[in-house]
């Protein structure tokens, strides 16, 4: 279990510690950006390949063990996590490294940006915290709410970094956004209708097959049945 604890204290901490930090105008002003970018892509790899084969080597330890009952709400909620992350993934944003550029359009929110600025993020969150409610292992817990703290927290730290970095232009993105999900619709910074059909089709399509596969493959890719 020490194993699985220095993985999750290794990826979360150059996370936190570096990225988002002054730490990392620091390195970027010595090294470069795209040295900085390499090296630290390099090192999320290794930790995220050590988190993978601590996971799996970690002891059983029962906590509050397998939570049956809430096992059928998982399907939705998992299917909702992809839903965030794919869509995230595929809507170019001014969050995502090496799109900072788009921050200066006149219209940088569009589609997915307008329920939220950080849909990876938020998926990811939501992801992590179905596996580690439903597992109820120590290992689980180590493993998935580290991910749940990194992507929470990494919401926060990338708004903090942009303001740093692009004052006045990321002010205009952040207030026609939010953080949390539908809260600038809920407020009346944005709307809902524009979203859809700037998501349009192809992405949720896209979302319920990676899904899909990954239901279908979960026990070959990671030795469990999915839910």
């Amino acid at each position: 279990m020490g194993n699985l604890v220095a993985a999750a204290v290794f990826f979360v901490g150059i996370h936190f510690l570096v990225s988002g930090t002054r730490w990392r105008d620091r390195l970027v002003e010595a090294l470069g950006e795209q040295v900085y970018r390499g090296l630290f892509s390099l090192a999320s790899a290794v930790g995220i390949v050590w988190l993978a084969i601590a996971y799996g080597r970690a002891p059983y330890a029962n906590l509050w063990g397998q939570l049956l009952m809430l096992k059928p709400l998982a399907a939705p909620l998992l299917l909702l996590a992809f839903l965030f992350i794919v869509i995230g993934l595929t809507t170019p944003s001014p969050t995502a490294a090496g799109m900072e550029g788009r921050l200066a359009r006149d219209e940088p929110v569009r589609g997915m940006l307008r329920i939220t600025r950080h849909p990876f993020l938020w998926g990811v969150a939501l992801w992590a915290l179905v596996h580690l409610v439903v597992n109820g292992d120590l290992a689980s817990f180590v493993l998935f709410g580290s991910l749940l703290v990194l992507a929470l927290g990494g919401t926060v730290s990338i708004d903090a970094k942009r303001h740093r970095v692009f004052g006045e232009h990321w002010d205009r993105f952040a207030r026609a956004t939010s953080n949390v999900p539908f809260a600038a619709i809920a407020a009346g910074r944005n709307r809902f209708a524009p979203a859809l059909r700037e998501i349009g089709l192809w992405r949720p399509v896209l979302a319920v097959v990676v899904y899909g596969a990954v239901v279908l493959l979960h026990a070959r890719l990671f030795g469990v049945p999915a839910h």
